[in-house]
């Protein structure tokens, strides 16, 4: 039997730590879930901005992050949005804000470097809200991989399972995370939002006889309902939130869980009635 597992990357394969800004208040949100932000407002999205985040601490702080945007030409891609917002309108509504600088860029960053010690990688973004026309959020994010995450590809790989990387990231920060975990760039989707993601199982669904999606966010979602198999991970939170409990078929507390997992599977030739065997591995069970 072929067999596909996909991973999310942020809260899945990587312990993170985010921080935003509110623009309008000057409040500092840690610990902030992205996706609750852009969901405050239909027309709110989360831009991932494709540059290297050492470039921004040298850059005067009172520059208008649109001004930098446009002088650099940085990249700007939508990594989730409520409603469908295209990278035209999301660069027009950052060319159109007069707020947020620079320095509110630098504050967030800080603020992750201070309390994520050993970074494995940090990437920045924005959330824009499309009716107002500005960015009410800038947002920063640090990353390290959990200790268990190489062992667990490594492990599945041996297993003769194949396996692929779906993330919102970009692919600047992606990169050294397949390195590291021995996944081949090939299999590494970025910039990939909640309708990608369903895509990315769906296609795989053609050439495996099996698809498994591990995720732990609300961005996961539709890819968890295309998956013939529903992992949701609560390692970073210990928290299951009710809409993806309802979604997932199997929630787990550390990504090692999901060897065990695939191996009472196969051996049971992918009979998913855990009805009887919520005993195994600690695993919790919707």
């Amino acid at each position: 039997m072929k067999i596909a597992v996909v991973f999310d990357s942020a809260g899945t394969l990587l312990r993170m730590y985010r921080v935003a800004k509110n623009i309008n208040t000057g409040a500092i949100l840690n610990e902030v879930v992205s996706t609750d932000l852009v969901g405050k407002k239909p027309y709110c999205a989360l831009l991932v901005m494709q540059i290297d985040s050492n470039r921004l601490t040298k850059c005067p702080p009172d520059m208008l992050i649109s001004d930098f945007i446009g002088k650099y030409k940085i990249g700007i891609d939508v990594g989730c949005s409520r409603a469908q917002v295209d990278n035209e309108t999301a660069f027009s509504v950052v060319k159109n804000d007069i707020r947020a600088t620079m320095s509110d860029l630098q504050e967030v960053m800080a603020v992750v470097k201070q309390k994520c010690k050993n970074i494995f990688y940090m990437g920045v973004g924005l959330i824009i809200d499309v009716e107002e026309k500005n960015i009410p959020y800038v947002v920063c994010t640090g990353g390290k991989i959990y200790s268990s995450s190489c062992n667990v590809i490594q492990a599945l790989t041996e297993k003769g399972i194949s396996i692929y990387i779906a993330s919102g990231d970009s692919m600047r920060n992606l990169k050294p995370l397949a390195k590291n975990v021995c996944v081949p760039l090939e299999c590494v989707y970025e910039i990939s939002t909640p309708k990608k993601k369903e895509e990315i199982v769906k296609k795989l669904k053609e050439q495996y006889d099996k698809v498994v999606m591990v995720g732990d966010g609300i961005n996961d979602i539709l890819a968890f309902r295309a998956a013939d198999l529903s992992v949701l991970s609560i390692q970073q939170t210990g928290m299951c939130p009710p809409l993806l409990c309802e979604e997932a078929d199997i929630v787990i507390k550390d990504i090692k869980e999901i060897i065990g997992i695939l191996e009472n599977l196969q051996s049971n030739n992918w009979n998913t009635d855990f009805a009887d065997d919520t005993d195994t591995h600690g695993l919790i069970y919707p």
